[in-house]
């Protein structure tokens, strides 16, 4: 058996394990950041000086200091430090200062054309 979930990389507890609340607020806590995903910003290479607990950005191509090898993963502030979890194809993300929704392709983000409605309704309108 696996020790991560398929699609979320989500730590498993395994049989016999000791502290097991480790490995269950691991999980939490990549889910809190992942599910309604948005981001400050996708334009930064290097972490901010004195960002807010739970603070999430998009890592920029080129990126330094603790996001160094991270270009385009997901970053989240989990005080002091950051936890980078890359982007699965298909996954989409608000970007605040930008105001667009962009949608991970496998290799870039790009804007979301409008291929999947923005919302579906079910037995009645949107």
């Amino acid at each position: 058996m696996s020790q991560t979930s398929t699609h979320l990389s989500l730590p498993y507890i395994q049989p016999a394990q000791a502290q097991k609340h480790v490995t269950h607020n691991e999980a939490l806590r990549i889910l809190d950041a992942l599910v309604q995903l948005s981001v400050g910003s996708r334009a930064l290479t290097e972490p901010p000086a004195n960002p807010a607990e739970g603070a999430r950005y998009i890592v920029a191509s080129g990126a330094t200091g603790d996001w160094a090898g991270q270009d385009h993963a997901i970053a989240l502030y989990e005080g002091p430090s950051w936890i980078t979890i890359p982007a699965n194809t298909g996954w989409r993300a608000w970007i605040e200062d930008e105001g667009q929704e962009l949608v991970w392709d496998g290799s870039l983000w790009q804007a979301n054309t409008g291929a999947l409605p923005d919302h579906i309704g079910l037995g009645t309108a949107a």
